[in-house]
């Protein structure tokens, strides 16, 4: 864009090229002739190597022979004498730029009570200030930054400063701009500036877990912080807050568990927080009048403030949030932070933008910002400080919060290497920490072989992915409502569904390396849930057919090989009332409905059966394909309505030695045979669960119900 004082604009796009932008009007349709003005007044002519006609504006593409000095102003003049600034332009985009500017030391504000170090990464500035707020009084100072070698800026501020909110003025391409810290570890309400603090003030032990010896000895329950304890029925005191998660012994309708005590009493393992990092879209002031599922990233290393008890305190919501997650491990659940790495709430108003334009997000060839995502930006995780900022804030969270695991949101945004990196550094901490995402391929200019997508999953071990292959053969398609997979009672992807009982593995014509790759879920936040698609699509049916449909849609997800995924409130026919996306919905849809789930005590005491029955035996949670393959067996020819298997000699896994699971979508009776004509057990039928036996069976089982058996033969 051409600034009205100059006849022309120019931009810094390589490290050696200049492109010129002139309107016709000025030119007359001529070829200027271009000189650099150096920082120190030296002037260089500009070859022109190449022109287009671009209707009003000529457009030149200039050769330098010298290098640009970044941090210093240099000037473009033509032979009229008319002059532009030279802008840093598509540069930054370059490999090298990255690899004259990449840092690997320390960014953001160290305090001590003595001072307070700044430090940002700002290469493409002139100069840069740290603007010191006193809350207080609101008074204010700024302090000039020193550059220093890759682009960092930094300054020494004497003095104890905790409490003071800071912000970050840079002047790029001779513009200022304010911006938050991109490292700022806390922030003041609404995320409108970091702020200075004491971590160490907030630190505790993380509580001893259980041992996680696999990905596949996990069950993830989704929940969102605000849905779970907002419930005016929730007998929670602190609603739709951090605390809420901490509270003990809390009673819902009918003297029923809810909160932490009724997670405990649930089973699960882990619980995937959906975001809780600092998000926009909800007024901290007053979070009431707003609601937002947390999508929308602003500030990545601080923790957001709705949540908190008072929002105002920067030290509030950080305390709250490590209570929480520490209360939840004391009682032998792990938490998973969902990490939105994958886009920024608003790119034009980001830090990243206005501290280093144009770097950390993606652009098409035409040098429009990329949209993959379809939220207005994409970010760049390849580049070198990118992708640093990312490890950089999940080593955080890991040693600062002690997350359990990450669901990384769209994931296959993100690139390959950046993946793997993520899982060395959970390594190198704790192996246990779980790492998957959404692996769907979007249109993102990223060479295919690049994404972390599912279709490269074997390039990306130990991480997983959610298999919508699953979902959509066991449910029916997410995007056609109608759609009825096998457990809305159609069959014709009863091959499908076997592929997916067996973890997608490839030898089962699958895409995943091991089972630890796929998590296998029929619903999550996303989209319809299950009961109301079950009442879209299955509406002729009567509502305790349908109740039989997603008790069996929840036993295959609990019993197939991989990790299991369950969205809270499954379990008790969660419902939103028909809203497919609500994620600005109000509470009256989004919320936990504890009413609800005190009147279905008796099909939640099912979905624990089945959990524990998970727990009970490792045939359930095979680690490798190889284990499938010796292992796992379907019983054919079987009646269409039916998917049994056999896991066979699985005694050195668990307490049986053979164990049968047969899934069957239809009410009619179906005669289902048993192998080696021996007694077996049934424990688990259509209304009952668990590893204690029910009946015995002979040769052959009577199925008849919509519903799930499990036999098991005795070592």
């Amino acid at each position: 864009m051409l600034d009205a004082h100059q006849e022309f604009a120019a931009y810094l796009d390589a490290m050696n090229s200049v492109t010129i932008l002139v309107p016709k009007l000025y030119c007359a349709g001529k070829t200027p002739i271009f000189t650099l003005e150096t920082p120190h007044g030296e002037r260089h002519s500009l070859q022109v190597e190449r022109e287009w006609d671009l209707g009003t504006i000529m457009k030149y593409e200039c050769i330098m022979n010298m290098p640009i000095e970044f941090g210093k102003r240099y000037v473009i003049y033509d032979h009229q004498g008319a002059s532009a600034a030279l802008q840093i332009g598509a540069v930054v985009r370059t490999p090298q730029f990255d690899d004259l500017f990449f840092y690997d030391g320390d960014l953001g504000a160290a305090y001590t009570p003595e001072k307070t170090v700044f430090k940002v990464w700002a290469p493409t500035a002139t100069e840069v200030k740290v603007r010191l707020i006193n809350p207080e009084t609101e008074t204010e100072k700024h302090v000039p930054l020193e550059r220093l070698e890759k682009g960092v800026w930094t300054a020494t501020v004497s003095g104890d400063l905790e409490g003071m909110h800071y912000m970050y003025a840079v002047c790029v391409n001779d513009v200022w701009r304010e911006a938050v810290d991109p490292y700022a570890t806390a922030v003041s309400v609404n995320g409108e500036h970091g702020v200075v603090i004491d971590l160490a003030k907030t630190r505790a032990e993380k509580p001893l877990l259980p041992p996680l010896l696999s990905p596949a000895d996990a069950i993830i329950y989704e929940m969102h912080i605000r849905d779970f304890t907002i419930h005016p029925e929730s007998g929670i005191t602190h609603k739709g807050k951090y605390l809420g998660l901490t509270e003990p012994e809390t009673k819902g309708p009918n003297h029923t568990t809810t909160g932490l005590s009724y997670l405990k009493e649930l089973g699960v393992t882990h619980v995937e927080l959906l975001p809780f990092h600092d998000f926009g879209g909800v007024d901290e002031r007053d979070p009431s009048q707003q609601y937002n599922w947390g999508y929308n990233p602003l500030h990545y290393n601080a923790p957001e403030g709705s949540y908190a008890t008072n929002p105002h305190d920067p030290y509030s919501r950080i305390r709250e949030l490590k209570r929480a997650i520490h209360t939840l491990q004391a009682h032998g659940i792990r938490v998973i932070m969902d990490a939105v790495y994958n886009h920024i709430y608003i790119r034009e108003q980001s830090s990243f933008e206005k501290i280093v334009p144009g770097y950390y997000f993606r652009y098409d060839a035409y040098g429009n910002p990329a949209n993959g995502t379809g939220v207005g930006n994409d970010i760049a995780s390849e580049r070198k400080m990118v992708r640093k900022w990312i490890l950089d804030s999940v080593r955080f969270w890991v040693e600062e919060y002690h997350v359990d695991g990450f669901r990384f949101d769209l994931m296959g945004i993100l690139d390959i290497d950046t993946m793997k990196a993520v899982r060395e550094i959970v390594d190198a901490i704790d192996p246990s920490i779980l790492v998957f995402g959404e692996g769907w391929d979007l249109p993102t200019p990223l060479p295919p072989e690049r994404k972390a997508t599912m279709q490269n999953a074997e390039k990306l071990p130990r991480i997983a992915y959610f298999n919508d292959y699953f979902r959509d053969s066991v449910k029916g398609s997410t995007f056609q409502p109608l759609d009825r997979g096998f457990a809305l009672g159609d069959s014709d992807d009863r091959e499908k569904v076997k592929i997916a009982i067996s973890g997608s593995v490839r030898n089962r014509q699958g895409r995943f390396l091991d089972p630890i790759q796929t998590v296998n879920y029929v619903e999550s936040h996303d989209n319809h849930t299950f009961w109301d698609k079950l009442k879209i699509a299955n509406g002729h049916e009567s509502e305790q057919t349908r109740k039989k449909r997603q008790k069996l849609a929840t036993a295959i997800v609990l019993l197939s090989q991989g990790i299991p995924f369950l969205h809270s409130g499954q379990e008790f026919y969660r419902t939103k009332q028909g809203i497919d996306n609500s994620y600005n919905a109000p509470d009256a849809i989004n919320q936990i409905d504890w009413k609800r789930k005190s009147e279905h005590e008796s099909d939640i005491r099912y979905v624990q059966g089945l959990i524990r029955l998970r727990k009970s035996h490792r045939a359930f949670r095979f680690t490798t394909e190889a284990e499938i393959n010796s292992h796992l067996f379907f019983l054919e020819p079987a009646p269409a309505s039916v998917i049994a298997y056999h896991l066979r000699g699985v005694q050195q896994y668990g307490p049986w030695r053979d164990i049968i699971v047969i899934h069957h979508n239809q009410e009619e009776a179906q005669s289902v045979f048993l192998p080696d004509g021996e007694e077996w057990h049934v424990i688990c039928d259509g209304e009952r669960s668990g590893t204690v036996p029910l009946f015995s069976v002979h040769n052959n089982i009577i199925v008849d119900e919509i519903g799930t058996w499990v036999l098991v033969k005795q070592t």
